[in-house]
């Protein structure tokens, strides 16, 4: 049983879904990663598992009360989310789940926390998001999930309309910028490039994003100047490949090691996103000093709040006007960058981890009755 003090929740086990930790990069795994290390490091007196019925590799970097469980072995094992996850959580006697990607245990046997990042897999057609679109409703209209976590109040207050949940049982919990992220000395070797971090797919986008950096290159090679586009990020299956072209550079994946200086040496961070659930490489670069230019999506405009330029994410007009103004006069930009990182600080893993914390709590009083 959980033990109250105070209808405080003390010394429990936890385990997380680390299904996100089997993909090599994205903000889900990277949500999964940092909140489990976050919360083993300012919980010691808990134990925090990291389960799934898939192969992944613990943080190189983590507390002693930071565990993996055991992979599924029977046939009834493999059956994960009805019968294995249930009992590798019976065995370590976890009293809490906490399903960092959309899904709970099918069987409510114990205290649970849903995170729901975005309404993205209800509001587009990916293959890839199906089985999210057709259980996760379900999930929520049978209440097996005690709680539910979302990365910002624009997707709490959605998620709630939607799903027609009780509002108290919902809360905003945001992400931070990890600590690797800091200001870079700029080098002046090389071209001056725009910068976008994040997975490459339609709602980031990315065709209109290059449409108006070619208008702005063009544009800025009457100056006797050039402007590259760099693209940092995995390409999702529906991603359409762009043609090679001069100034176009498409890296990939980016090791988190190589991200801060990037950003810190870019013109400028876009990240004309048309939907988000909080816009985390937004966060990141303004973390690293860096000139923010973002769409007027609300989860995104929460998050950046005054210390970014918006636009609206559909008007290429307004797409290259900010670009050009930031590439012709980077120095009328620096203070804004000074306000980024002031923004930027207002956001931590341990304030995430606290705030979690606190949900979990909330779940098992709720669970309890």
């Amino acid at each position: 049983m959980i033990s109250y003090t105070s209808a405080v929740v003390i010394h429990v086990t936890i385990a997380l879904d680390a299904t996100p930790l089997t993909i090599s990069a994205g903000g889900v795994r990277r949500y999964t990663l940092e909140l489990a290390r976050a919360l083993a490091e300012n919980y010691p007196d808990d134990q925090y598992w990291l389960l799934s019925d898939q192969a992944f590799t613990l943080p190189e970097r983590r507390p002693g009360n930071l565990h993996r469980g055991t992979a599924p072995s029977g046939a009834a094992e493999r059956r994960w989310w009805m019968w294995g996850l249930d009992r590798e959580m019976a065995r370590l006697g976890v009293q809490l789940f906490h399903g960092t990607d959309f899904a709970v245990p099918y069987l409510r046997r114990r205290a649970t926390v849903m995170t729901v990042h975005d309404l993205s897999p209800w509001l587009g057609r990916d293959q890839g998001a199906e089985r999210v679109r057709r259980r996760t409703p379900v999930l929520l209209r049978l209440g097996l999930a005690s709680m539910v976590v979302t990365p910002t109040e624009a997707i709490r207050r959605a998620v709630v309309e939607r799903f027609r949940l009780t509002a108290d049982r919902v809360v905003a919990v945001p992400l931070a910028a990890g600590e690797e992220f800091r200001p870079v000395a700029r080098t002046a070797a090389g071209t001056p490039y725009f910068l976008f971090v994040g997975a490459l797919e339609p709602r980031k986008n990315i065709a209109r994003l290059v449409e108006a950096w070619r208008e702005v290159r063009g544009l800025m090679e009457t100056d006797l100047t050039q402007v590259d586009l760099v693209l940092a990020g995995r390409a999702r299956a529906n991603f359409t490949a762009l043609p090679e072209e001069p100034g176009l550079r498409v890296l990939g994946e980016v090791a988190d090691a190589d991200l801060p200086a990037l950003y810190s040496n870019a013109v400028a961070c876009v990240y004309p996103s048309l939907y988000e659930g909080f816009g985390l490489p937004a966060l990141e670069a303004m973390q690293c000093g860096a000139v923010v230019i973002a769409s007027r999506d609300p989860a995104i405009q929460e998050v950046t709040g005054d210390a970014a330029v918006h636009v609206d994410a559909r008007d290429t007009r307004a797409l290259v006007e900010a670009m050009l103004a930031v590439a012709r006069k980077p120095a009328s930009f620096a203070a804004l960058g000074e306000k980024a990182i002031d923004r930027a600080s207002l956001f931590s893993w341990a304030r995430t981890a606290r705030l979690t914390r606190e949900v979990y709590d909330q779940a098992g009083r709720i669970f309890r009755g």
